[in-house]
């Protein structure tokens, strides 16, 4: 077993789901949806080219200052 991070968001009516470490994206109408659609997609993917190292993702925020324009 291997663990994988999950980042999210919201795109119309679905949520969008994306693991970086090896690029795959999936969907899914609810959060659970779309992670569990997103192992699926992972686990073909892994079969199919399989991952010969562990890569550590770093997740971090940041700050951009935006102008409102009127």
């Amino acid at each position: 077993m291997r663990n994988f991070t999950a980042i999210l968001y919201k795109e119309e009516d679905m949520y969008v789901a994306e693991c970086p470490e090896v690029g795959t994206i999936s969907q899914g109408k609810t959060i659970e949806e779309a992670i569990d659609n997103l192992k699926e997609a992972t686990e073909l993917y892994i079969d199919e080219f399989p991952v010969k190292e562990e890569k550590k993702t770093l997740l971090t925020t940041f700050e951009v200052a935006v102008s409102a324009k009127a």
